[in-house]
């Protein structure tokens, strides 16, 4: 019964609901089925095979933002919408870009291949490999967002259920069967995406549109190459650390770092849905000029992504006994910090709204640039002092000041904009970041002690309880409801 009335429930939904819930469902699929699949790949690579492999993706994501552009980051969903009269024409057009922009790395790179090898740690094979992925990758992407912005479904969730199989399968098979271990399963990486992703490009080819157009190339490019530092930076703060470790340190080390980040990350999964869903009303409350009603979701959210990221901190070690063996146990002192940048991170997603809103991508690009330069700037002074894992705390400090000089900038923007009105009520923050961040270090003195661990735990849920007339009546002095709006006294 409960089901039948599920199932009419989705029915009655218009397209774009369903349309979104499916996209949702693919995302989760693609990280989901990654992350799920861990456990299988820290038993069969040591940590230093697994550095090794984690030093290939560090790169593959840097590289990524020079040989693709990041067309398909925004500029190739507005563009479908501004040239939505000649949309065939604009999406093969982009499609010749990327294919060209490509082809010229992977010429300059087939003349100096020797050089490049020797600045990125890989080998030939992988490599080759690494532009075959990026391209079949920029293939699939430009086919997603088409799809996305007429609201078609179907054959994008029976693709993502494949290829996310897939991959994973191909990868252990490769790993079981040849000795050149990581190599294989980077090739078995780009094998798949070119069984898979390149038909796409084959149905753009039968449309016998023009792949090469200066108009479109010049829109694209006008409006993406000033991103590029900004793209290049959050690459940069995202995977800088393992690189470094491995040049620094060691690729065993490298791997135990990417472990514990990949898994302390996991929660980002749900940060992007939430904000996926908050953003587009968001925008609408800042073109109403309702900024107001923003805060009081906001600062919700961000508790509920919080406690999120704290449930991960308390059973850290719990997680890393699931996902790896014990030479990589080291990584449960990595996931606090790293889980603690998490919550700063969703907080630029709601900071930086405001600037995209208005298009002040150089607001953007500046805060982005601060941030990755300084992330650098302490792995190279604290790394060779304290170990690989000081580049956790790095990373949080780093996420901190993202945040607080996208927050800066939002203000800015607001005093312009709406000069009677404040986005966000910086005591409430604080309130709720310094109250986060001192429980998940006081956690972190009872990972030697399980029991100490489960009585603080109980502590932290029984307080609530024990208090929660207090803190209700708080809450109801605090926020109050108008015409079904929450908003902060």
């Amino acid at each position: 019964m409960f089901t039948n009335k599920l199932i009419d429930r989705y029915s009655k939904l218009p397209k774009q609901a369903k349309a979104s819930f499916w996209f949702l469902i693919c995302m989760i699929l693609q990280k989901g089925i990654n992350i799920l699949t861990t456990p299988i790949f820290t038993r069969l690579l040591n940590p230093e095979l697994y550095g090794e492999y984690s030093s290939f993706t560090s790169w593959e994501s840097i590289l990524a933002v020079f040989v693709t552009l990041k067309l398909t980051s925004g500029v190739y969903t507005q563009g479908l919408v501004k040239f939505h009269e000649k949309k065939a024409e604009f999406s093969v057009a982009m499609q010749g870009l990327s294919t060209f922009i490509i082809f010229c790395f992977s010429i300059v790179y087939a003349l100096f291949y020797q050089f490049f090898n020797n600045i990125f740690g890989l080998n030939t094979y992988q490599m080759i490999s690494l532009f075959v992925i990026l391209w079949t990758g920029e293939i699939f992407s430009f086919w997603l967002c088409e799809k996305r912005v007429e609201y078609e479904y179907k054959f994008l969730v029976i693709i993502s259920i494949i290829v996310s199989v897939a991959k994973p399968l191909a990868g252990i098979f490769a790993i079981l069967a040849f000795d050149e271990k990581v190599t294989a399963r980077i090739i078995s990486m780009a094998v798949i995406n070119l069984i898979f992703y390149t038909p796409f490009l084959i149905v753009k080819f039968r449309e016998k549109k023009p792949f090469i157009s200066r108009k479109i190339w010049k829109y694209a490019l006008v409006f993406n190459l000033p991103l590029i530092p900004h793209y290049l930076s959050q690459t940069v703060l995202s995977k800088a650390d393992v690189i470094m470790i491995r040049d620094m340190i060691g690729v065993d080390k490298a791997g135990i770092y990417n472990l514990a980040y990949q898994l302390a990350m996991i929660l980002l999964i749900i940060n992007s849905a939430m904000m996926q869903t908050m953003t587009p009303w968001i925008y609408g409350k800042i073109r109403d000029k309702q900024i107001g009603d923003i805060k009081g979701v906001a600062y919700l959210s961000l508790v509920a992504i919080a406690i999120l990221n704290l449930l991960l901190i308390v059973f850290a070690p719990e997680v890393i006994m699931v996902f790896a063996p014990p030479e990589f146990y080291e990584a449960i002192w990595i996931i606090p910090p790293i889980a603690m940048s998490g919550v700063f991170i969703f907080s630029y997603d709601l900071f930086s709204s405001y600037q995209f809103y208005f298009e002040k991508t150089f607001f953007v690009m500046i805060a982005s640039i601060a941030g990755a330069a300084i992330n650098i700037a302490l792995n190279y002074i604290f790394i060779p002092i304290y170990g690989y894992m000081v580049a956790g705390y790095t990373t949080l400090v780093c996420y901190i000041f993202y945040a607080f000089g996208h927050y800066v900038f939002m203000n800015k923007i607001c005093r312009e904009k709406f000069p009677d009105t404040k986005p966000y009520d910086i005591k409430i923050l604080l309130i709720i970041y310094i109250t986060f961040m001192l429980i998940s270090f006081a956690i972190m003195f009872t990972y030697s002690n399980i029991v100490l661990r489960i009585f603080a735990t109980l502590l932290l849920v029984c307080i609530p309880l024990i208090f929660r007339r207090k803190i209700m009546y708080h809450l109801k002095n605090a926020i109050s409801f108008d015409n079904g709006k929450m908003k902060i006294k």
